[in-house]
């Protein structure tokens, strides 16, 4: 079925998704330009849509193009900014036609009417999803003994354009390290806003997504534009609203202000996915429109469910010994764990966080007969066995490092700053890519190794290649280097599964998500904490890829006391993990998390693989004929959301029937008791 079709007449273009339609025109000077994100239109509606033409004024600074340039009386940010070998900037576009591939892509094909540079605009769209891909190449269509080198100051994958709205909004989130994606919701201003990384990680200060609506949305009603980057390095999304009533646009791609790029004579460069969709449920809906495709469309294995982990690092720290982590195997399994998952620790002189990093093999003084024996005991166990591991760094006191200095980001008569103390290994170079390839394919080969927390725990400084031509291309480069081992790795290893890191929430994006299965969204564990953390993930990520554990209490962040079943709920909804020292929990803790582990695999399939619902002080989890419900805070009836109103429900551990009428109107009676944090998980089957 084809969902993108062209009105030859009119030069327009309509794509088609389920529930929306995205409508382009190609204009009289061959740019394409922006007419319709919304509702679903037929092609002659689309094709009788007028044109909006914001060059026409001079005080204009947006004027819909598909691909903002530079070049005639265009005032707003240009998306694609670019200067040539003899200093003249900007673009005149021709339009050499597009193509429509299996009724699902569209790619539109661009040139300069005097410069070889060449663009094509990609857009795809799925039967199954509202979200649509875009993305750009950018072509040097020179040849070397007749042009020079382009220079791309500026990139983006996309533009998007939004009816222009009073009291338009903007919601995103904002964070530092164990306090990740912290929701916000503001009035946009006039003018441009930027969003950024300049961290070569997408970064724990902000997540490469922005929601737009007209100000009136609510978590189940109104339009909602939403736009996401699949991008793990440094970002940028500008938002501009225009003054004159012109398009809200919304542009984003890799990399950040100051970093440039050339491309050679025959040189092609390929963006991020900046993906876009249209809702018209509210937030709620949006949020689970996103979490559908990332489940359809972006994970490696979106249908397994995640197994319940121990994580041995908040009980052992540095000191890992074999005695050691057997003992905390013995007790994970038996409270009825899946993976055991031993952390920073085990490796090279790796006895501190200020050596060893880059050494990846066992610690000859804590493992003198290697991984091996701890491995057979945790699988004896009928537990699956990972490691953490931190590919792209190296502690100066290290052998790597001593035989490699040059392996690191730096640049000539600068220092090289150490944080963690820790320097970042060039990952653009093929040299160290393929030195990480082996030692972790050996790694993983040698045991079978089913599981590794990749981490990544320090932003780049003196970012720099010396003796590369273009030694900026690292900025992009080392993220698509990280990609392409992650992806020779579990080619070549289909049964190892992956857990993305960067010193908590750093790098939670799609371009991760697209190569591992979940994600570590913060170091901060405190069940009240993570409650405000887990609800910004979720505005796109979907539950299956969240890790949260259940740690100690006090919390070793915090300090906070929280009841051990309050910890477990607030973890299950999300793929639960263990990460509390079992050696200190008295046996009534340990009977206790045993029945709670059993709980929470009862409603892993509800959990992982259901519709959620963000409630007041809840979660609601919807899959086939069961619902679950995790709540918290104080006795109440709460509203449901998404129940058919002649449903009848019954309450799987007391029998009662709830009339879905009643459930969302009424709401569901919670009975959470008394005591500090009073917590609850209600499971209801339709009959």
């Amino acid at each position: 079925m084809s969902r993108i079709f062209f009105d030859a007449a009119s030069h327009t273009l309509l794509l088609t998704t389920p529930a929306t339609s995205y409508a382009l025109r190609i204009d009289a000077e061959g740019a394409p330009r922006h007419l319709h994100w919304g509702a679903p239109l037929t092609v002659e509606q689309a094709a009788a849509l007028p044109t909006y033409d914001g060059l026409t004024s001079s005080f204009a600074s947006t004027s819909g193009e598909e691909i903002n340039v530079e070049g005639g009386p265009r005032f707003g940010v240009p998306s694609l900014l670019v200067r040539y070998a003899n200093g003249a900037r900007g673009v005149e576009w021709h339009y050499e036609g597009h193509e429509i591939t299996d009724g699902s892509e569209l790619h539109i094909h661009l040139r300069d009417q005097h410069y070889p540079l060449g663009c094509t605009l990609h857009y795809a769209v799925h039967d199954d999803s509202d979200i649509i891909e875009r993305s750009l190449t950018v072509r040097h269509l020179g040849t070397a003994d007749e042009d020079g080198p382009i220079e791309m100051l500026r990139c983006d994958a996309a533009v998007w354009s939004i009816p222009s709205r009073s009291g338009t909004r903007m919601t995103h989130t904002v964070g530092q390290w164990t306090g990740e994606t912290q929701l916000r919701r503001t009035e946009a201003p006039y003018a441009e806003t930027t969003f950024t990384s300049r961290r070569g990680v997408s970064g724990h200060f902000g997540n490469p997504w922005l929601m737009v609506d007209a100000g009136d949305a609510t978590e189940t009603h109104g339009d909602v534009w939403s736009t996401v980057l699949a991008w793990s390095g440094s970002w940028r999304i500008t938002a501009h609203r225009d003054h004159t009533g012109g398009p809200f646009t919304v542009a984003g791609g890799g990399g950040h202000d100051g970093i440039s790029r050339r491309i050679q004579p025959g040189e092609s460069h390929r963006t991020p996915v900046f993906a876009g969709q249209f809702s018209q449920g509210g937030f709620g809906a949006a949020s689970r429109g996103w979490h559908a495709y990332i489940a359809n469309h972006v994970l490696p294995h979106p249908d397994e469910p995640r197994p319940v982990i121990y994580n041995s690092w908040e009980a052992t720290g540095w000191h890992v010994t074999p005695h050691g982590q057997r003992a905390l195997a013995d007790r994970a399994a038996d409270l009825g764990v899946e993976l055991f998952v031993v952390d920073d620790g085990w490796f090279g002189q790796r006895t501190n966080d200020r050596a060893g990093l880059g050494d990846w093999h066992p610690n000859p003084e804590h493992f003198p007969d290697g991984l091996g024996p701890l491995v057979d005991h945790v699988r004896r166990l009928d537990m699956g066995f990972g490691l953490w591991v931190e590919p792209e760094m190296t502690n100066p006191d290290s052998d790597l490092y001593r035989r490699h200095p040059d392996w690191v980001l730096h640049m000539p008569h600068r220092r090289r700053t150490e944080l963690r103390h820790q320097l970042v290994l060039n990952f653009a170079r093929e040299d160290v890519t393929e030195w990480a390839y082996k030692w972790l394919d050996r790694l993983v080969a040698q045991h079978t190794i089913d599981y590794l927390k990749w981490d990544m725990n320090r932003a780049f400084t003196e970012a720099g290649w010396p003796g590369h031509p273009d030694g900026e291309h690292l900025w992009t480069d080392h993220t698509r280097g990280v990609y392409a081992v992650i992806d020779r790795l579990r080619h070549a290893h289909p049964g190892l599964r992956i857990e993305g890191c960067a010193g908590g929430g750093g790098r939670a994006d799609l371009g991760m998500l697209a190569r591992t299965d979940q994600t570590w969204i913060s170091d901060n564990t405190d069940a009240v904490d993570r409650i405000t953390i887990q609800h910004g993930y979720s505005q796109i990520y979907p539950a299956r890829t969240m890790s949260a554990w259940v740690t100690d209490s006090p919390n070793p962040h915090t300090g906070r006391t929280t009841p051990l079943p309050y910890r477990f709920h607030i973890a299950m909804t999300g793929a639960l993990g263990i990460g509390g020292d079992l050696s200190h929990w008295s046996q009534p803790e340990l009977d206790e998390a045993r029945e709670l582990v059993a709980l929470y695999k009862s409603i892993r399939p509800v959990v992982q693989f259901g519709r959620q619902y963000r409630l007041e002080d809840a979660v609601q989890y919807m899959a086939d004929d069961r619902l679950v419900v995790i709540a918290w805070g104080h006795d109440r009836d709460l509203p449901l959301n998404g129940l058919s109103l002649d449903d009848v429900y019954v309450d799987e551990l007391t029998g009662a029937e709830q009339h879905a009428a009643n459930l969302l109107t009424r709401g569901l009676p919670l009975h959470l008791g008394g005591g500090d944090r009073p917590s609850a998980v209600v499971r209801l089957t339709k009959q």
